[in-house]
């Protein structure tokens, strides 16, 4: 049973550290990686029964590892600023010798022998991975709440969900267990658990960060992302996993505010909270609109290639073990299956104009900003909704506002955005692959910005209207 009573903020000892702040500790001789990671475990111990965001813990070797960080560190070979600072991996990126499930009792035995490409580079960076996160099954749902390894519940709200498929590393996160988290995102895996979370999620463009080593669920949308505590730290990580990632920009950010008619319906209070805590840091913005046409075919897109790749994942299993599957995911993919592989190769062909539509929007502004999610976290096991008086089904409310991106590969990146009935919401920002900077520089705005922001605060400020 959930407690009657959500958990009391802060959380665990990382709910209010940056990784700025602990590297500068670590070198100061303040704390040691030794203590971050023993504070790291002990808040596992006493958070997670609550939330649900660990599938394994790896003390032993997490301590060995952060020793030999403050061994380094005390040499003088600071590796730069992940060195030392504990890391939550999503349970279908593979760490050596540490099982891997996939959210699955199809892997429930799988041990990897080799570290995906991007622990590999955390690894050498001098990160400690402590330990894997609860993943939806096989990462195929918004929710967070379908996984062998049981629901991940809301730091915020635990009879709510955290949203999906980076379930646990958001959890783990939000509750300050960990400073940093790897996720991925397929139609908005890292971005829609961080925003119901009250974090930070990043997902680069498509392939920025490699794939390598990491349980496929749509091998053409599937992006590896980043989780933290504010968009700073995101940045941080992605500097270290990514050098020549963030390109000079030499201008401050144009910022537009992407109109969500066509898109879907949504909450009045997110809609609020979220274009409240835009303006608070930017000022008044510009108003661009997506046309209903392009907002279909984005979507019908999408469907077409995350149900053709996910059904020929999981063909095999589905035929000799089809009683291995959560009962809903295996629905899912029954229903992916059922897709005509004509809708695939159409929807393939189709990909590159409806970028050079959406490319359309950023003749004039470098960032568009909408909400990341049209809700606040529903309850574990809801499935259906209402938004604006429309009924909607939780899944379609949840990856309305993240899929489209992940068809067109751009960096998508949410940050908190206030809340709404003691719930967060989450403000997000797209940008052209290379305008990373501006990106960043956008949410640092608002970051500055939000934390005294009312939740509900209203804008009626109005702009221009440009049509992709």
């Amino acid at each position: 049973m959930p407690p009657s009573t959500p958990i009391t903020t802060p959380f665990g000892p990382f709910a209010d550290r940056s990784i700025s702040d602990l590297g500068a500790d670590l070198r100061a001789g303040r704390t040691t990686a030794t203590d971050l990671v023993r504070a790291a475990l002990d808040a596992v111990t006493r958070l997670d029964p609550l939330v649900n965001a660990f599938v394994t813990v790896a003390a032993d070797q997490s301590l060995a590892e952060a020793r030999q960080a403050d061994r380094e560190i005390a040499d003088g070979a600071d590796r730069g600023p992940l060195h030392g600072i504990p890391v939550a991996v999503k349970d279908l990126i593979m760490v050596a010798g540490r099982p891997t499930t996939m959210g699955s009792r199809h892997f429930a035995d799988h041990v990897p022998t080799s570290d995906a490409a991007c622990v590999r580079q955390l690894r050498a960076a001098g990160a400690i991975m402590v330990g894997q996160t609860t993943t939806h099954q096989f990462a195929y749902g918004p929710t967070g709440d379908r996984s062998a390894n049981g629901p991940v519940r809301n730091p915020h709200d635990p009879e709510r969900m955290t949203g999906g498929s980076s379930a646990g590393s958001a959890a783990a996160v939000a509750a300050g267990m960990v400073p940093l988290a790897l996720g991925t995102d397929t139609g908005g895996s890292v971005r829609i658990p961080a925003a119901l979370c009250g974090i930070a999620g990043f997902k680069p463009a498509y392939g920025r960060i490699p794939a390598d080593g990491v349980f496929p669920l749509s091998e053409t949308l599937d992006h590896v992302g980043l989780l933290a505590r504010d968009a700073e730290d995101c940045r941080i990580a992605y500097q270290v996993l990514v050098p020549d990632g963030l390109r000079p920009a030499g201008r401050e950010p144009r910022v537009a505010w992407l109109d969500t008619g066509s898109l879907s319906p949504c909450d009045p209070r997110v809609l609020r909270s979220v274009r409240a805590a835009l303006e608070a840091g930017t000022g008044p913005v510009s108003e661009l609109f997506i046309a209903p046409r392009v907002v279909q075919d984005l979507r019908e897109g999408f469907t077409a290639i995350q149900s053709g790749e996910a059904a020929a994942v999981h063909a095999d299993r589905m035929a000799e073990t089809p009683d291995l599957f959560d009962p809903e995911v295996l629905e899912r993919l029954q229903g992916a299956a059922a897709v005509p592989a004509w809708r695939y190769v159409r929807a393939l062909r189709a990909r590159p104009l409806l970028a050079e539509a959406v490319d359309g929007l950023f003749e004039r502004h470098d960032v568009l900003a909408l909400p990341t999610v049209p809700l606040t976290a529903p309850f574990l096991g809801q499935r259906e909704t209402e938004l604006d008086g429309t009924p909607v089904a939780v899944r379609n409310a949840l990856l309305a506002l993240t899929s489209a991106w992940n068809l067109l590969g751009l960096p998508a990146l949410t940050v908190p955005a206030g809340t709404v009935d003691g719930l967060p919401v989450g403000l997000q920002f797209l940008c052209r692959a290379g305008d990373e900077r501006l990106l960043f520089d956008a949410a640092a705005l608002v970051d500055r910005a939000v934390r005294d922001l009312p939740a509900t605060d209203a804008t009626g400020v109005e702009g221009e209207r440009v049509t992709a």
